[in-house]
């Protein structure tokens, strides 16, 4: 039954409240996002099924203050966020929208800047919300869609989703907080998937740590139902209301696909020549690297065939953000991310890639500005990382550098790393310790083996974690 469920089967609307924002201001459309309550839960359902739910200024324009409402309120216990119909969450923003914008001079770039303002404030209200706050990726998860996901403590994946962040694809750079999440997953999978645009299915969303829980779409509804049960001591912190939350999830876990039906993909082979090609500071060396790749060859051709098609100035600058995003606080975040997509807003590459991409029919090739790599100078990219005037305000002053909420997803590279250094142990007994510690949670087990494989080696006083290399997954010997 899809999460839609909840609000057509008639035996769940009786007992669930709808109501929409009162629209004094002409530019809101109060029926592109729905609001529903039932009993502790809150659902935000996007609202816009045939745009795959792409997110506008109106969309934002009332979520934001319903938000704002509901951490004041004793009876909202959790809140969700949904999208309507079984294809997407969001796909995105309303970028063709942007780009119209952009095309009518100044007005209209600053209408534009504007809808990235709100976005980003709505972005960091969720990543820096009171109450647990839980997202739910089944179908299309990209762009503005991940902006409203991945830096929520609970995000749910299902066999349907479908996440990437294409925005190098328009001459764009990957935002909504990209410039936080994308360094902080493992190794350089991050940066892979800032240059590439690739994209990944449910269960590889989650053992990439972009999703913290994986279930099977039919199970959404018996799920929110579940969760709009819950009753929190009123005395229980932020932690310890998320610690039931996760609990509660869990429940509904069907089970992930077997790993001999569809292993983790960025495993072994494939994941060491990731960091080995990605791991430069500048998309030329990185170009180098994959040209000169011996063990992933076809692997790296077609990657360097994507490259190619990308804007040049998008790639240089989401290589530079990415690396300075690494000690951005959440808050420097997205007041960064806004600064660049108002420079964005000015270049020539956003409309193009817009209209070549999503607007021409059928779609075309773009044609950059520059077209060319080398003909993107430092001081190009320089001018997308000056704030000028007022940095972006936001409704929360609370601000970090590591997510508080990381524990709910699969453990980190680094986590078993750290274990790793800290313990003489063996790799079965350090599998067991992190299943046990990680609540039996799926997919631990997988993710924990493929580590250890990949970066640990053998020793008489026990497993001894190696900086590069390490054995060889017995399906990858081609």
């Amino acid at each position: 039954m899809p999460l839609r469920a909840k609000v057509t089967n008639p035996a769940f609307a009786s007992r669930m409240s709808q109501s929409t924002s009162a629209a004094s201001n002409p530019a809101v459309d109060s029926d592109d996002v729905l609001f529903y309550s039932t009993y502790g839960l809150r659902l935000i359902e996007l609202n816009r099924p045939k745009k795959l739910n792409s997110l506008n200024g109106s969309m934002c324009q009332q979520i934001i203050p319903r938000l704002l409402e509901w951490e004041k309120s004793q009876l909202a216990n959790i809140i969700m966020i949904s999208g309507r119909g079984e294809k997407a969450l969001c796909a995105g923003g309303d970028v063709a929208a942007l780009a119209i914008n952009n095309k009518e001079g100044p007005e209209g770039v600053k209408r534009s800047q504007d809808y990235f303002a709100q976005e980003y404030q709505l972005d960091h209200l969720i990543a820096t919300y009171s109450k647990p706050f839980v997202a739910v990726m089944d179908g299309i998860t990209m762009g503005g869609g991940v902006g409203l996901s991945v830096h929520a403590p609970f995000r749910i994946a299902t066999e349907r989703t479908l996440f990437a962040m294409p925005e190098t694809t328009i001459g764009f750079f990957p935002d909504v907080g990209g410039s936080f999440f994308l360094p902080r997953l493992d190794g350089e999978i991050g940066t892979y998937l800032a240059l590439t645009s690739e994209r990944l299915n449910g269960v590889q969303a989650f053992y990439t740590g972009i999703a913290t829980h994986y279930v099977d779409s039919s199970v959404l509804s018996n799920l929110t139902n579940r969760l709009a049960e819950l009753v929190f001591k009123d005395y229980a912190n932020l932690q310890e209301r998320n610690d039931l939350v996760n609990k509660t999830i869990a429940e509904f876990s069907t089970g992930l696909p077997s790993v001999e039906k569809e292993p983790i993909h960025f495993r072994y082979k494939l994941r060491q020549a990731i960091d080995r090609c990605f791991k430069y500071n500048t998309v030329e060396e990185i170009v180098q690297a994959l040209e000169k790749e011996e063990d992933q060859k076809e692997w790296a051709r077609k990657t360097l065939e994507t490259l190619t098609s990308r804007s040049p100035t998008s790639l240089k600058v989401t290589l530079r953000q990415l690396r300075l995003g690494k000690n951005w606080s959440i808050k420097e975040t997205f007041q960064r991310e806004h600064a660049i997509a108002s420079v964005f807003m000015n270049h020539p590459d956003f409309v193009e890639g817009v209209s070549a991409r999503l607007i021409s029919k059928p779609a075309r090739t773009p044609e950059w500005q520059p077209s060319r790599l080398e003909d993107v100078t430092s001081k190009d990219v320089d001018a997308f990382f000056k704030i000028e005037g007022e940095p972006l305000s936001t409704f929360h002053d609370n601000d970090y550098k590591k997510y508080p909420h990381a524990k709910y997803a699969l453990p980190t590279e680094a986590d078993i790393e750290s274990f790793v250094r800290s313990n003489r142990t063996t790799g079965s007994d350090a599998v067991k310790e992190f299943v046990q510690n990680w609540g039996q949670k799926e997919g631990v087990k997988a993710k924990v083996s493929e580590v250890l494989g990949r970066r640990t080696r053998k020793t008489d006083q026990g497993l001894e974690w190696i900086e590069e290399g390490g054995k060889e997954d017995k399906e990858d010997k081609e």
